[in-house]
């Protein structure tokens, strides 16, 4: 059984789905069958993907709200190990459509369940709110990832994503736990970026991984080009960073799911 890890943060701009496509990546080159499903209106993760895999029209969109199977969805990817489930602008409608329908928190868990013997692990890459589409994949998941940019406002809005999972955690999926929380967009020039480390790890003591993804430009540019930072530009810090939190995330004890 595979295991399903959310990246999750209502605050947007933290680097979740720049987390989301390279760990996903990192895990696939690692030989992990992996499967990332964009549940982002943004398609972002779609977009980062978009010169990766060969688009069929079925979306996560159509698994969720037009009940059409998760397998329909899934897009074999340049990588051998990475499939994706994509997403377009139509679910920018599917909070609405999601309100109406019977256990609504848990049209994701029913639609994945089939699909989740498949793989090692399932990312889900969560929209930058806390609406009924990161209901669904804190309902879905076995833990949660929280990126956290090293900006002024880093732990602005924490409190409430953390309600939230307490919620979810009591209501919706007992076995929710938090992966961990990882420090983005680390410069170690700048006083800043120390403070905000400093807090993190003092905030979150013991959940916050030891890697931190420093700022690097190529990292910024490679979703552009439609690629993961491991196949654009391999040898930068961007991608080093993100195959040590991925090492960091086995030795962990997660190597394989639960």
């Amino acid at each position: 059984m595979g295991k399903i890890i959310a990246f999750a943060n209502q605050k947007g701009g933290v680097g979740k789905t720049t987390t989301a496509i390279n760990v996903a990546a990192s895990l696939a080159v690692s030989e992990f069958k992996t499967l990332l499903v964009d549940l982002d209106p943004q398609s972002n993760a779609t977009t980062g993907l978009s010169e990766m895999f060969a688009p069929n029209g079925t979306t996560i969109y159509d698994v969720l709200i037009r009940e059409k199977p998760m397998s329909k969805g899934i897009r074999k990817t340049a990588l051998e190990y990475l499939d994706l489930v994509p997403s377009t602008h139509d679910l920018v409608g599917a909070e609405i459509e999601l309100v109406g329908m019977l256990a609504r928190e848990y049209r994701l868990r029913d639609c994945i369940k089939r699909q989740v013997k498949k793989y090692d692990y399932v990312l889900l890459d969560c929209p930058p709110s806390l609406g009924l589409l990161t209901l669904n994949a804190l309902s879905s998941s076995d833990s949660v990832l929280i990126p956290i940019q090293c900006e002024y406002f880093a732990l602005e809005g924490l409190s409430q994503l953390l309600q939230t999972i307490r919620l979810v955690q009591r209501h919706l999926n007992t076995k929710l736990d938090i992966e961990g929380v990882l420090i983005t967009m680390y410069d170690g020039r700048l006083n800043l970026s120390k403070q905000v480390e400093k807090e993190v790890r003092q905030y979150f003591n013991g959940k916050t991984f030891k890697t931190v993804i420093r700022r690097n430009v190529r990292l910024g540019e490679a979703p552009s080009f439609g690629k993961p930072i491991l196949l654009y530009e391999a040898n930068s810090p961007g991608a080093q960073d993100y195959l040590t939190l991925v090492q960091e995330m086995l030795n962990r004890g997660n190597k394989k799911a639960r």
